[in-house]
């Protein structure tokens, strides 16, 4: 019997031990559960660190990329919400899973936010570039448009100096002829009691009808002018000997002046020149003998 009890007791330590390291083991098991849970909870959260990083990089980048201020403020709101966020991230303990799943959550809600925003800045970006290439060529357009006009301007500019330059009057058969006392040609200078100076304005069809002012200039051999007044030339005044209005109509029209000599003349060379509207318009030098 004694026996028997001894045996009972063996059997009964011997279960025991069994359920003790049966337990001993599962704790074990746990333990290193547990274990592995916290490492893979931590690196979820060093994860989630990055993502909330580099989504803040991009928001710094894209504020770079737009010119848009009402844009720009909401970016930077995004921006600060995404940093609050991590700052909250990096405080929790990777034990307190509900804490990480809430923040997990904001990720996703953060992703989101800022893909959208990546499709609305590229937008803007495209759109953007299409008015920057529709500048250029309007900008191109326009400075053809310039050169053309400047072009034209010039070609205008030049036709009009033509015109003027054609709308001229044109002295022609110009000649001096030195008058004695019964208004004959005097052979001598000496003789001379008078000068006549005659010409002809050209026809010319482009040039405008009306009264025109004709000076008629004589210089002498020693290169003084016979005065009868001045006149302006070249923006400045100038003397001239004689002065005719003449109604000129477009037709060859014949001029005729005189200078009455009350001063002593001498042989040599005498320069006779025309002037009407401001231009010389015929000159011619004539010799006479003492």
């Amino acid at each position: 019997m004694k026996k028997s009890w001894i045996t009972v007791a063996v059997i009964a330590l011997l279960a025991l031990a069994g359920v003790a390291v049966w337990l001993f083991m599962s704790l074990q098991e746990q333990k290193q559960a547990n274990e592995e849970m916290l490492e893979l909870a931590a690196l979820d959260k060093q994860e989630m660190e990055n993502e909330y990083e580099r989504f803040s990089l991009q928001y710094s980048e894209m504020m770079t990329q737009i010119n848009n201020d009402s844009i720009v403020a909401q970016l930077t709101r995004e921006q600060l919400r995404t940093q609050q966020l991590l700052e909250e991230l990096k405080k929790v303990k990777d034990s307190d899973a509900r804490e990480i799943a809430r923040l997990k959550k904001e990720l996703a809600t953060v992703r989101d936010v800022l893909r959208s925003y990546i499709r609305q800045v590229d937008s803007l970006n495209r759109i953007n570039e299409s008015l920057r290439t529709e500048n250029s060529h309007m900008r191109d357009e326009l400075e053809a448009s310039s050169r053309q006009i400047a072009g034209l301007n010039n070609e205008k500019a030049s036709l009009s100096e033509k015109v003027a330059i054609a709308a001229q009057l044109d002295a022609t058969g110009l000649t001096m002829t030195p008058l004695n006392k019964r208004n004959k040609a005097a052979k001598k200078m000496k003789d001379c009691k008078q000068i006549q100076v005659s010409f002809n304005i050209a026809k010319n069809v482009t040039a405008k009808n009306g009264q025109r002012t004709l000076y008629v200039r004589i210089q002498t051999p020693n290169g003084d002018v016979l005065t009868g007044g001045t006149f302006a030339y070249e923006s400045k005044q100038i003397e001239y000997s004689m002065k005719k209005v003449v109604e000129y109509t477009g037709e060859e029209t014949s001029v005729v002046t005189y200078w009455p000599v009350n001063e002593f003349l001498g042989a040599g060379d005498y320069r006779v020149s025309v002037f009407a509207d401001g231009q010389m318009i015929g000159t011619r030098t004539f010799s006479f003998e003492k």
